[in-house]
C-alpha cells in the first residue's frame, strides 16, 4: 500500500553502499520516492548501484548530485561528513533536508553544523542495522525491517523536518527513537562499538599466536566465525568510529577489561563456583534480550 501523505520527489544518497543503498531500495519498495541520485567517489560502485536499480542516476560530483534534492542522505564514513556537507551546501535548494546514518552523533553534528545554511534542515540520525558486507552489491530492501532508528535532533533541528525523517524510517520498517546525543554515543559505544573492537582484537590475537608455527585461524569453526563475523566490516568506517567516539569507547573498553580480568583470575585460580556464577549471570542477561 502506497503512503498517501509522504513522498520524496528527489532523493540523493551520498555513499551508495549497504546503508545508503538499502534505504534507497526500501523507499522504492514502499513506493514513496521518485528519482534517486547516487553520489560517490568510486565509479565502479556507482555503476553497480545503477545496474542493480538501487539508483536512477549517478555522479561523482557532489555539487551536481544534490541540485534540486528534497532530501539528502549521507552514508559515507563519519570523518568525511563535514567535508562532504561543505562541498554541497551552496548547491542545496532552500528547504532541503539533510540527514545521515552515522554511528556516532556528537562528532557528526560538530562537523556538519558549522556549514549549515539557515534554510537547510539537518536531522542527525542512526539506523541500527547492518551486516559485515559493504558496497552497493550488499544492499537489500529489508535491512531496516523491525530495527530501531535513533534520531538525535539538535536545538536547531526543524520540527517539520524531524517529523518527515522519522516517517521515512517508519515506512522502511524501523521503530524510531528520539534520543539525547550524549546518551546515543554512550549507548552505541556499549552495544555496537565495543563488540567490534573485541572482535577485531580477538582475530588479531589468535592470528598472531605462533606456538605451532602455523596460522591456527584455519582451524576456526562455527563459534569463532560467528563471534568474529563483524571483524570483516569496513576498516575505514570502524577507524572513523573509534576516533570520533573515543571517550565513550575507552570507558566501555575499561569496563570490559574489568570483567575480563575477573574471568581471567577465576580461570587461573580454578575457581569453579565463581566461574559458574560468572557464566550464569552472563547467560541470564543474554537470554533476557532475545
Amino acid at each position: 500500500m502506497v503512503e498517501k501523505d509522504f513522498y520524496i520527489d528527489r532523493l540523493v544518497v551520498v555513499g551508495v553502499g549497504l546503508i545508503g543503498g538499502s534505504l534507497a531500495l526500501a523507499l522504492k519498495a514502499a513506493g514513496v520516492v521518485g528519482k534517486v541520485v547516487g553520489v560517490g567517489r568510486g565509479l565502479a560502485n556507482l555503476e553497480t548501484a545503477l545496474s542493480y536499480g538501487i539508483v536512477d542516476e549517478i555522479t561523482q560530483d557532489v555539487a551536481e548530485g544534490v541540485k534540486d534534492a528534497d532530501l539528502v542522505f549521507l552514508a559515507t564514513p563519519v570523518c568525511s561528513l563535514g567535508t562532504v556537507t561543505q562541498q554541497m551546501m551552496e548547491h542545496l535548494k532552500p528547504g532541503a533536508i539533510l540527514t545521515d546514518g552515522g554511528s556516532v552523533k556528537q562528532a557528526v553534528i560538530d562537523a556538519i553544523d558549522p556549514h549549515l545554511r539557515d534554510d537547510v534542515h539537518f536531522v542527525p540520525g542512526h539506523p541500527i542495522a547492518g551486516t559485515e558486507n559493504s558496497g552497493a552489491e550488499a544492499a537489500f530492501a529489508s535491512l531496516y525491517q523491525d530495527r530501531r532508528c535513533i534520531l538525535t535532533p539538535t536545538p536547531k533541528t526543524d520540527e517539520g523536518a524531524l517529523a518527515l525523517v522519522a516517517r521515512m524510517w517508519e515506512l522502511v520498517g524501523s521503530q524510531v527513537v528520539v534520543m539525547d546525543v550524549e546518551k546515543h554515543d554512550r549507548v552505541l559505544a556499549a552495544i555496537s562499538h565495543l563488540p567490534h573492537m573485541v572482535a577485531y582484537a580477538l582475530v588479531n590475537s589468535v592470528g598472531a599466536y605462533d606456538r605451532y608455527g602455523e596460522n591456527i585461524l584455519e582451524y576456526s569453526a562455527g563459534g569463532f566465525r560467528d563471534f568474529t563475523r563483524i571483524a570483516s566490516s569496513d576498516p575505514t568506517m570502524w577507524s572513523d568510529i573509534a576516533l570520533t567516539n573515543r571517550d565513550a569507547l575507552v570507558e566501555m573498553m575499561g569496563q570490559f577489561e574489568t570483567f575480563f580480568a575477573e574471568l581471567k583470575q577465576d580461570v587461573a585460580e580454578g575457581d569453579g563456583e565463581r566461574l559458574f556464577e560468572f557464566f550464569r549471570r552472563s547467560k541470564q542477561s543474554r537470554d533476557e534480550i532475545i
